[in-house]
């Protein structure tokens, strides 16, 4: 079991600036109201005061670079994760559940266009998926490409042989990741991939292998039981490639826990726990 420890700090030294990177699935944090056409009948809307308590575990959470899945709206990622102290940025969807970056100020940010491969549905299609949301990050020495990604639900733990739709898709997907990360590979560019795989990359899983076609990759999470909610096999991963492999801090894995134990107030919260690494970035 992985709990929030004494994390990561953001202090800078004559030789490396260690960032503490976050992945935390807001789980359809929007406050469009009940009934709303883009909203599922069981999707319960954030309040003022779901909001306040969930900037208070963003407090506690204190990233660097927090990658941000399901969220609706800047403002609302701002809420979290307020200036001047964090710059947002968000995908371009026409999406409810977008993907989003929040920034600690004092850090290079530069956008490049949304990985839109990702959405493997046809243009036509009554409903889209997620973007990558393409971010290079840097404190003026050093620099990390970061995409952000929140891949098809439904096939946590099938292969690409798998005859569900789900599955179908989620591996439709990962041909387009690993375009993405070949590119960056090609170009010799340190880089992680953050965010929700919405699949378990456990032992003898072939998700990993497949995104690491083109050169190693290193994923703390993989084969690791996360405690949040009780516990099961991540499928919010933190996957670090090229140079970037080299930069993580030892051990620096945590899951931060909510203390709210009654199950009703999940969906108040979240249904997923920040997910955090530590980096030191020469």
């Amino acid at each position: 079991m992985l709990l929030i420890g004494g994390g990561c700090p953001s202090a800078g030294t004559a030789h490396a600036t260690t960032l503490r990177l976050s992945t935390w699935n807001l789980d359809w944090l929007t406050t469009r109201p009940v009934g709303d056409r883009a909203l599922p009948d069981d999707v319960h809307p954030r309040d003022m005061a779901d909001i306040a308590r969930l900037a208070r575990y963003a407090t506690r959470l204190h990233p660097d670079i927090a990658a941000l899945e399901e969220v609706d709206t800047p403002e609302l990622a701002a809420r979290l994760f307020p200036a001047p102290d964090y710059r947002i940025l968000i995908s371009g969807d026409a999406v409810v559940q977008k993907t989003a970056l929040a920034v600690r100020a004092g850090l290079i940010v530069t956008r490049h266009p949304d990985v839109r491969t990702l959405d493997v549905y046809p243009p036509d299609a009554p409903r889209h998926l997620r973007s990558g949301l393409d971010v290079t990050v840097g404190d003026g020495r050093a620099s990390l490409r970061v995409l952000v990604v929140h891949l098809k639900a439904g096939c946590r733990d099938g292969g690409p042989d798998d005859r569900r739709p789900a599955c179908r898709t989620l591996y439709r997907q990962v041909a387009a990741l690993t375009d993405w990360i070949m590119e960056r590979q090609d170009e010799g560019e340190p880089f992680a991939v953050m965010g929700d795989f919405n699949h378990m990359l456990g032992p003898g899983d072939v998700m990993l292998p497949m995104l690491s076609e083109n050169g190693p990759l290193l994923a703390p999470t993989v084969g690791m039981a996360s405690p949040c909610w009780g516990g099961t096999y991540f499928i919010d991963h933190i996957v670090l490639g090229d140079q970037a492999r080299r930069w993580l801090r030892p051990d620096s894995l945590r899951v931060m826990l909510y203390r709210e134990q009654d199950p009703a107030l999940q969906s108040r919260l979240s249904d997923h726990c920040p997910v955090s690494i530590g980096l030191d970035m020469p």
